[in-house]
């Protein structure tokens, strides 16, 4: 087999390096239980679909996250608009319940779109002033405690159901992993994200209506986050205060990790996919160890400043 064959590309590397950490993962996990247990639940096809299911709504996050950093940007809005896409979701009920928490999504995405490309607000602060504000006034609309709501049938149908044996929520996350892998590869819109990431001047001069495309991105973001509040709020049977906070370091480790520049410009979706994986079985493998959250904060925050030393020190794709 000749060299150019074996040579990978730098987009294939972070891949092929964050597969072998899932193997490497497996292993190290069934060998824990194996001695601690004396079993292996990690190597079962149900508890790795179970898995699966709970990545889905992680996977959905991670694929609004990638997009939003692919051009240089990050949204920190993402807890909370979760959180009220999946409050307001559940207060409507009815035909309305999902409908209204995509809405609620789409809706702080403009916003955050609008601050960041008219406004020329850095994305960091101006997310994170918005998330604030959406807790605030998700706080106020509930008064301070837990709603006292239920997910509608439809919502609990395709967080919790099998179909063929495969868990509903997981044939969402494969269509949204569908149409945006399709949108970054096949589409103009792909190329004009990728063209900003890279050098939003260049672009800019080269005809791409760079806010527009802000825009687009930060509203698709919040879309995937009020999809992934509305399908957890199904799977929980309720909406709860604070229930996005566990997604927004995850699904930034699991976009990095995969290969996308922290930086933009540059990313393959199957990336994220595996870095979704992988991140999956290391919580697993960390929950089965009783790690408590606050450790598991810490590896995602270290593995986030691991690969910005990485890919910050990397040379940007100008072509």
């Amino acid at each position: 087999m000749s060299a150019g064959v074996l040579k990978l590309s730098r987009d294939d590397r972070p891949i092929l390096i964050a597969a072998l950490f899932i193997v490497v993962i497996l292993i190290a996990g069934t060998g824990y239980t194996l001695s601690r247990f004396g079993s292996a639940p990690l190597l079962s096809p149900n508890y790795l679909l179970q898995q699966l299911q709970i990545g889905a709504f992680l996977g959905i996050v991670a694929a609004g996250a990638m997009i939003v950093i692919l051009i240089s940007q990050i949204d920190l809005s993402v807890p909370w608009t979760l959180a009220a896409a999946a409050m307001m979701a559940t207060s409507v009920g009815g035909g309305w319940a999902i409908p209204v928490g995509l809405a609620v999504g789409i809706g702080v995405g403009i916003i955050n779109g609008l601050g960041v490309a008219y406004l020329r607000v850095p994305s960091m602060i101006f997310t994170l002033g918005v998330n604030a504000v959406m807790r605030g006034l998700m706080v106020a609309n509930t008064g301070g405690f837990a709603p006292q709501t239920s997910a509608t049938d439809l919502m609990r149908t395709l967080a919790s159901a099998h179909w063929f044996g495969i868990p509903a929520a997981l044939y969402v996350w494969i269509g949204v992993s569908l149409l945006v892998a399709i949108m970054l590869q096949r589409t103009l819109l792909g190329r004009y994200i990728y063209a900003i990431g890279n050098k939003e001047a260049a672009a800019y001069l080269a005809g791409v209506n760079t806010r527009a495309v802000t825009v687009v991105c930060f509203a698709i973001s919040g879309l995937m986050a009020g999809l992934a509040g509305v399908l957890l709020a199904g799977y929980s049977q309720k909406a709860y205060q604070g229930m996005g906070d566990a997604y927004l370091l995850p699904a930034i480790a699991a976009v990095v990790i995969g290969g996308t520049n922290i930086l933009g410009g540059r990313g393959r979706y199957l990336g994220t996919l595996v870095g979704v994986i992988l991140i999956v079985l290391l919580n697993s493998v960390l929950s089965i160890m009783a790690m408590p959250e606050a450790g598991r904060q810490v590896i995602y925050g270290g593995v986030i400043i691991l690969m910005l030393l990485v890919y910050g020190r990397g040379e940007r794709v100008t072509s």
